[in-house]
């Protein structure tokens, strides 16, 4: 009997299905936008069926003047393996590089992404 039990126990673990495998090699865009001409303020944008997005600007500042630069804000995000979306809000000009991430199983909402681009 033992014997007998130990034999099922055995097949349901050889029958059992592998473990999901997280594989975004076969994404494809869904969207992208570029708007950039080279000079001064630019803005792109794209979107990916695994779940990856990113949408940045950028904006010239000083234009012509020794200290000119750009300042970039933006987001990005992704679906983990595990399922939670990571998103990123980050700014990057004269002061330096800012970023602050959130996880959560369903990401933030667009609206505030909206809001957060401004």
């Amino acid at each position: 009997m033992k014997l007998l039990i130990v034999l099922c126990l055995v097949a349901v673990a050889v029958a059992a299905p592998p473990p999901p495998t997280y594989n975004n090699y076969n994404a494809e865009i869904l969207r992208y936008e570029n708007d950039n001409i080279g000079l001064g303020n630019y803005r792109y944008a794209f979107e990916q069926s695994d779940g990856t997005k990113q949408e940045q600007q950028g904006e010239l500042r000083n234009a012509g003047l020794e200290n000119e630069a750009i300042a970039v804000k933006g987001v990005y995000s992704w679906i983990a393996p595990n399922g939670y979306r990571y998103t990123v809000v980050y700014t990057a000009d004269d002061e330096g590089y800012k970023s602050e991430i959130e996880e959560a199983p369903g990401g933030a909402p667009p609206a505030l992404v909206a809001s957060l681009l401004g």
